[in-house]
């Protein structure tokens, strides 16, 4: 049976590096036998419906196209439409800010290890807390300046992320469940 899912691509098109045109990453993914397959914006977001035994190898089948076709090195971070649902109802920042610029999460591409390593004053007043899979973060100052960036989270938990605004993630969700 096909599920709707998210693919969440990390550092595609982010200041002019890692060029991607978006009908291109669209192909890849109908080639790999995935349907319904859409685009949102140009950072690597894609929504899709296909059998988990072909998600099982997404991953790996598609990184190692980008790589060979584009030169580019990256990792999908993927969630169905019920994971990604349960993503925005439980983030712990909703009341904090009615600004969705400040909301961000951070999603995992495995279970993070040794969370208890992050320092929750590393980048004060940024505040995160790591829910399963997710790392939430609230940045009042915005996501210019802090330092709570992909590349320390994946030092700290030994696996790999990839973040997104408030407004993309929800957007996300609404083009699953369309």
């Amino acid at each position: 049976m096909a599920t709707r899912y998210v693919a969440f691509l990390r550092g595609i098109n982010v200041g002019g590096k890692a060029i991607l045109p978006m009908k291109d990453l669209k192909r890849l993914f109908e080639d790999a036998r995935c349907t319904n397959v859409a685009t949102y914006i140009q950072s690597g977001n894609v929504v899709f419906t296909a059998p988990a035994k072909i998600v099982k190898t997404l991953d790996a089948s598609l990184t190692a196209r980008i790589k060979e076709q584009y030169g580019h090195t990256t990792r999908l971070v993927i969630r169905d439409a019920a994971k990604l649902q349960s993503i925005v109802d439980n983030n712990p920042f909703l009341d904090r800010s009615d600004d969705p610029t400040r909301l961000h999460v951070v999603f995992l591409a495995d279970p993070p290890t040794a969370s208890e390593a992050l320092d929750p004053l590393r980048s004060p007043p940024d505040e995160f807390r790591v829910l399963g899979q997710e790392i939430y973060l609230h940045l009042p100052n915005g996501a210019a300046d802090t330092k709570l960036t992909n590349a320390w989270f994946d030092s700290k938990l030994k696996t790999v992320s990839t973040g997104r605004n408030w407004r993309t993630v929800t957007r996300m969700l609404e083009l699953l469940l369309a």
